[in-house]
């Protein structure tokens, strides 16, 4: 069970098959809201990953943020290019997967084994060699943040 909707929390091993299809944790799925017309939009991350957005807060949180900064600067049209030209919208089939696009799994080094991970409001999608080399926060930090949100 899920605290609400669209909210994604936890890590799941799964495989990438040979035509790019991933299965999405039942954990996640039921935790879609229906608005979503079970869609996500799946793009590059900020780290070596590929996200996937339910598609209702792509739209009203990631898109409407991205209209709003100004196409007169060139870093703005730069990361909005950056993050939009990869989007792609993608449903769950039948079986509960997703199809990842060769341009997102060559990006983010998936081949077989993924890590799947809940980040409060998107999955990540991980090879695991690469999450295995991310930093973990060190607890001066971890402390930090923990009081601005109230941990």
């Amino acid at each position: 069970m899920t605290i609400t909707e669209n909210t994604f929390t936890g890590e799941f091993s799964y495989t990438l098959d040979a035509k790019g299809r991933l299965n999405i944790p039942s954990k996640f799925r039921s935790a879609l809201s229906p608005d979503n017309d079970k869609s996500f939009v799946i793009t590059k991350g900020m780290d070596p990953c590929v996200v996937a957005y339910p598609l209702v807060e792509w739209q009203q949180r990631v898109e409407s943020g991205l209209r709003e900064l100004s196409a007169t600067s060139q870093r703005n049209r730069l990361f909005v290019r950056s993050l939009t030209r990869f989007a792609t919208t993608v449903k769950l089939d039948g079986q509960g997967r997703i199809q990842i696009t060769q341009f997102l799994q060559e990006y983010a080094s998936l081949d077989r084994d993924v890590k799947i991970i809940g980040v409060v409001n998107k999955i990540e999608i991980w090879n695991p060699n690469d999450l295995k080399k991310m930093q973990d926060l060190s607890q001066d930090d971890f402390d930090d943040l923990s009081d601005k949100i109230i941990l």
